[in-house]
């Protein structure tokens, strides 16, 4: 140990001091017999744990693949639009539309309810095929329109092929588009849009519906459409409801 005090004095006072010492420099200071490796078990199990974690949390080759990437090119297909012409009409026959004046004033007013339902033909006219029936809320009266503004809620019945549900602005004035909402039998799961057209308020409306989410449409609803204007009126067979004139087991 003495010797070992001797060779260190004699490093520092050669002018080791201020400069940076090795570590085979500063074990060579050391006896052989004081240096001794440390064996640390837990030390070793951290390390290769760390390796394994390494190894486990990996990324894989397709961790970053984009969701768009992913969807099939089907999507990419626009969805099928089917188009479906009906006319309604109110043959003052069934007591509608009726008025129920909530609001007590003299005018149309916001929260007036006019319930209705009315029969529905074949856009060609040539067959009954139902009704509707609904609510219209009033929203707003536009005297500079000389008409009304309502929020509708009502639906379209096919009789055996179930009903279409429809909901939207309804204006006295001019044309509007409703949201197709659901449906029921050959119209279950159908969404879209329906465009209304006022031909002569209340008595007759024509709609084309843009239909998507269903099957093909069965021919019998399906016709090249007469075209709207005042003077429109259902054949005769369909108004009596002549079986050939009439889808089966129609709504009335």
């Amino acid at each position: 140990m003495a010797a070992s005090s001797s060779a260190l004095s004699s490093t520092i006072s050669s002018g080791t001091i201020g400069k940076p010492i090795s570590t085979s420099t500063t074990l060579s200071l050391l006896p052989a017999s004081s240096i001794k490796l440390i064996k640390n078990p837990s030390l070793t199990q951290s390390v290769k744990l760390s390796a394994s974690n390494c190894s486990t949390f990996s990324a894989p080759k397709q961790a970053f693949t984009c969701r768009s990437q992913a969807i099939s090119s089907d999507n990419s297909i626009p969805e099928k639009v089917q188009e479906l012409h009906v006319y309604e009409m109110n043959e003052r026959d069934r007591g509608s539309p009726a008025y129920l004046r909530l609001s007590q004033k003299s005018v149309n007013s916001l929260g007036d309810l006019v319930p209705f339902s009315n029969k529905i033909y074949k856009g060609d006219l040539e067959k009954r095929i139902g009704i509707t029936a609904g609510i219209c809320i009033l929203i707003e009266n536009k005297p500079e329109m000389k008409g009304d503004r309502y929020e509708a809620i009502f639906s379209f019945y096919f009789g055996s092929y179930g009903h279409i549900a429809v909901q939207g602005p309804y204006l006295t004035y001019e044309d509007t588009y409703l949201a197709i909402t659901g449906g029921s039998g050959i119209f279950e799961g159908v969404t879209g849009q329906v465009k209304l057209h006022q031909i002569v308020f209340p008595f007759k409306i024509f709609y084309t519906f843009y239909l998507k989410g269903i099957g093909e449409l069965p021919a019998e609803l399906l016709c090249k459409p007469v075209e709207p204007h005042p003077g429109v009126e259902a054949v005769p067979a369909a108004k009596a409801c002549e079986p050939h004139a009439a889808i089966a087991n129609f709504t009335n």
